[in-house]
């Protein structure tokens, strides 16, 4: 008899769908599968058989043959297991046949006949909504990423004993408990770093607000100690909450990674993500023989913190210039292509030689100037251009460090920051990426309206400091957030100095010296 089932494979964070055809005879027992496998879909053999026996389902007198169609699509993940084991059950009579149309069946089997989580439930389950699936049967242990997607019947179960009872109508299996649909966290959100913690370096402040303001890139080159890894690891606590839409994005691409907490899904807190430098250039950018994302995908809407930057792999960092400049990162394969979103901030840090004491009074530095040419030389210029705000910190005062700090708290900050996005938000219209970071050319033409002395001092600066023609737009789209973030609607000459004065690297020409 034959019957079939519906599943699917994941290419990046889509789910293509693949139907599953099992037929049952007299005859040698053998168990059969073909549909271009890889190695832990071909060893669901083993799995459903003997989950089969447990249930007293025997095959040991039966030819069984699965096909996993379309026949061209390579199939990955061991999340055919209960898909595979529903229609084996249907093709030899334990179940009904018709139980099984127009279901998604996704979980993995363990030899007993547990059926264990998976990666990526969320985006198998977007894509099959968006294809018009109405049901669904995955694990329980993935019911926190399932009760996330409205509009579809879907249910979950614990074991394959669960499953035949529900396919012969003796139990309804449960359904996941739905979200809230205001997008509220599961639970309370972390109580994140304050950035009135960072004592001194206020012009690095006010450059942090400025690059959580309008989504820009940022460098800060200081000696140890300076507090350019505090600075960073509070970079998230000034960024406004997700938006509904925005943590499903981000959600979708830790579950591809198998990164999502099992016991809550949804949050709205922003990730941040700090790999080490001897990180590869696939675990930063994403890739492998099955695409999965990287450390710049799994920071989309986030912070993505390099910090020794200097020390990063020139073929890693360089793989970095596409997604920086377009927000997405494509891996192409021989049997597939699979796109993965990469809309990260980049804080990057690095010291400004190899001991860490250039420019500082107490403490000389050791380094020649090959040697400090030759460490600077690591950072290539294209990729320089890519990072907006070029920020060189002093040490800090130790007198700076004590007595009580009546600067800004991160609350106060993120308040400036909402409303400088929300203009931001409102003048794009319904554009969907509205950060000034993002703008397009036109766009950019069109916000940035400048004046005739305004257009003099960065035709001046232009030709002084040599800037290319991206960092001349990277300057007008900084401009344009100091005036967002002064809730100006137009740009004045101190807004575009400003913007020019945090291309340090630039400057660094003549001389480098510490932002005030």
């Amino acid at each position: 008899m034959l019957a079939i089932a519906h599943s699917a494979t994941l290419v990046g964070v889509e789910a293509l769908p693949v139907r599953i055809e099992v037929d049952a005879s007299r005859g040698v027992p053998v168990f059969e599968l073909v549909g271009l496998a890889e190695a832990t879909v071909r060893e669901s053999r083993v799995r459903v058989k003997s989950a089969l026996s447990q249930l007293g389902v025997e095959l040991s007198d039966t030819h069984i043959t699965v096909s996993l169609a379309p026949a061209d699509l390579r199939k990955a993940g061991s999340g055919f297991d209960l898909g595979i084991a529903a229609a084996a059950m249907a093709a030899v009579g334990a179940a009904p046949a018709e139980a099984l149309q127009d279901v998604l069946f996704l979980g993995e089997l363990s030899l007993a006949g547990r059926v264990h989580a998976i990666r990526g439930v969320l985006p198998h389950l977007v894509s099959a909504k968006a294809r018009g699936v109405k049901r669904a049967v995955v694990p329980r242990a993935n019911e926190a990423e399932a009760r996330l997607v409205t509009g579809m019947d879907c249910r979950t179960c614990d074991t394959l004993e669960e499953l035949l009872s529900f396919l012969r109508g003796e139990v309804e299996l449960p359904r996941p408990a739905q979200v809230a649909s205001n997008g509220a966290s599961a639970e309370t959100l972390p109580l994140l770093e304050d950035l009135a913690d960072v004592r001194g370096q206020e012009g690095a402040k006010r450059a942090l607000e400025i690059a959580a303001a309008g989504g820009h890139n940022v460098l800060f080159i200081g000696p140890p100690g300076a507090g350019k890894t505090m600075l960073a690891r509070r970079l998230p606590g000034i960024l406004p909450e997700l938006s509904h839409e925005e943590a499903l994005e981000v959600m979708a691409l830790h579950s591809v990674a198998g990164l999502l907490p099992r016991s809550h899904a949804f949050s709205t807190q922003r990730p941040f993500r700090a790999p080490h430098h001897t990180i590869s250039d696939v675990a930063l950018v994403g890739g492998g023989d099955t695409p999965r994302p990287g450390e710049v995908s799994l920071a989309h809407r986030g912070v993505l913190f390099l910090d020794e930057l200097g020390e990063y792999k020139r073929s890693a960092l360089e793989s970095l210039r596409q997604p920086l400049e377009d927000g997405v990162v494509t891996v192409s394969r021989a049997q597939a292509k699979a796109t993965f979103r990469a809309r990260a901030m980049v804080v990057a840090a690095t010291n400004p030689c190899p001991c860490g004491h250039l420019g500082r009074s107490t403490v000389p530095c050791r380094c020649s100037r090959e040697r400090i040419a030759a460490y600077r030389a690591r950072l290539s210029g294209p990729l320089l251009d890519r990072l907006d705000l070029q920020i060189v910190l002093a040490p800090v005062e130790v007198s700076a460090l004590h007595g009580d700090y009546t600067g800004d708290s991160s609350g106060d900050i993120r308040a400036r920051v909402v409303a400088a996005r929300a203009l931001q938000r409102e003048r794009a219209g319904r554009a969907q990426e509205h950060l000034n970071a993002s703008l397009v050319p036109r766009d950019l033409h069109r916000v940035c309206k400048l004046s005739t002395e305004c257009r003099d001092l960065l035709a001046r600066a232009a030709t002084a400091l040599g800037l290319s023609a991206r960092a001349y737009t990277k300057v007008l789209r900084v401009a344009r957030t100091i005036a967002d973030l002064e809730q100006s609607p137009a740009l004045s000459p101190a807004h575009v100095a400003e913007a020019i004065s945090y291309r340090a690297l630039d400057r660094e020409r003549t001389e480098v010296r510490p932002a005030a």
